[in-house]
């Protein structure tokens, strides 16, 4: 090619690389600030670069002299006194003193400055059962070092979580961290199912369990969040849809539909309408990032927590240190996000590992009765859940 014409080609390859270039980053900007603009430039659902897959749930647990990451005496103002091993007549804590370490991932060691700092401005929400609950309270304590911080401010009212007359609790609880201007909320919805009176007059009433809709207050606070957390399992049986007097609708009526009258065929349900919803409300929220948790072992050995079931072991790991699979123990959370933008806190499998962590036979008050295999010491295993949710945001 001669001089003059390479030159003439060198600057038109220039011009329409530096124009590939600006219009790419424009793209990238426009991803960031609105997902469903760039849906409309690029004709894809999301604009991303290539990344390497990371799964956090595939590691060992190893021994760790800095556990606990708070006091288990401490954290008063946080945790419920019933999930304080400490305070109970437990003797062995052994099982603080672990951390999980994934094989293929950075997970940066937690310090509570330094989270709250990357939290500024910022709402973390979970949204869930009981389980999810303990994982609030997990972080509160992880967030204060266990300590009492008397600036933390209790902003429930912005959020409708205020104790109604004759409540034992309001429905959920939210703080404020002054500094950083970090609120964490959690919001009890135990099966993420909206559920409504169908007499709003009748205390005694019959109550919608909506499956394919999600919790008012859910659709009321998403535009606030900036972190959310989902999780749900454990409510699903006849017991508690019985207790509550819970009615299945589906499309704003009863539920007709025989696949979806088995508990597994409405929690399976359930969960993906609900991921469903979500993921069609993200292009529009493209500051939060959305998780679904998968469901907390349960630990109960010869029975069931009202049939004589318990969890006596106190010696760590002995079913073993290691998660090595690649899929989720919990196949309905994990089929529930599969193909949208909610990210998978899979803590499944390395919780199975934990037996020993759990509330078991101990009580504050040293009194017999019923073994609790189902929920966690604290400090404990949901602080690793919250290590996991950490290195994911």
């Amino acid at each position: 090619m001669k001089g003059g014409n390479y030159n003439r080609f060198r600057g038109r390859h220039l011009s329409v690389t530096l124009i590939t270039l600006i219009f790419t980053t424009i793209i990238l900007w426009v991803s960031e600030k609105n997902p469903s603009i760039t849906t409309l430039l690029t004709g894809q659902d999301q604009f991303t670069w290539p990344s390497s897959v990371c799964n956090y749930a595939k590691g060992q647990w190893v021994a760790d002299s800095r556990r606990p990451l708070y006091s288990g005496f401490g954290c008063k103002q946080w945790l419920s006194e019933m999930w304080a091993c400490r305070l109970t007549q437990r003797s062995d804590f052994s099982y603080e003193g672990y951390t999980w370490l994934p094989n293929n991932c950075e997970m940066p060691e937690f310090e509570r400055s330094a989270f709250l700092r990357r939290m500024q401005d910022k709402t973390i929400a979970f949204i869930g059962d009981s389980l999810g609950r303990q994982q609030f309270q997990s972080l509160m304590c992880m967030a204060t070092g266990g300590e009492m911080s008397p600036e933390v401010e209790d902003v429930g009212k912005e959020y409708g979580l205020i104790k109604a007359r004759g409540a034992k609790r309001p429905d959920g609880w939210a703080f404020r961290f002054p500094n950083t201007n970090t609120t964490i909320l959690y919001y009890w919805s135990s099966t993420l199912a909206d559920l409504v009176p169908i007499n709003s007059t009748d205390p005694r009433s019959n109550v919608a369990m909506h499956l394919d809709r999600p919790p008012a207050f859910m659709r009321k606070y998403l535009h606030r969040f900036d972190v959310l957390v989902l999780n749900t399992g454990h409510h699903w049986n006849r017991g508690k849809l019985t207790a509550n007097r819970w009615v299945m609708y589906v499309n704003g009526k009863p539920n007709d539909d025989s696949k979806l009258a088995s508990m597994g065929g409405a929690k399976n349900f359930t969960a993906y309408s609900i991921s469903k919803w979500l993921d069609s409300r993200l292009p529009y929220l493209p500051r939060l990032k959305a998780f679904f948790r998968t469901i907390s072992p349960r630990h109960f050995r010869n029975g069931d927590w009202n049939t004589g079931g318990s969890c006596d072991n106190t010696t760590p790991l002995t079913g073993g240190r290691e998660v090595l699979q690649d899929q989720s123990s919990d196949e309905v959370v994990e089929g529930a996000v599969k193909g949208t933008r909610i990210k998978l806190l899979d803590i499944t499998a390395i919780s199975d590992l934990r037996d020993e962590g759990h509330i078991s036979h101990y009580s504050v008050r040293a009194t017999g009765g019923i073994n609790d295999c189902l929920h966690w010491c604290l400090p404990g295993i949901p602080d690793t859940w919250n290590e996991l949710l950490a290195a994911q945001i």
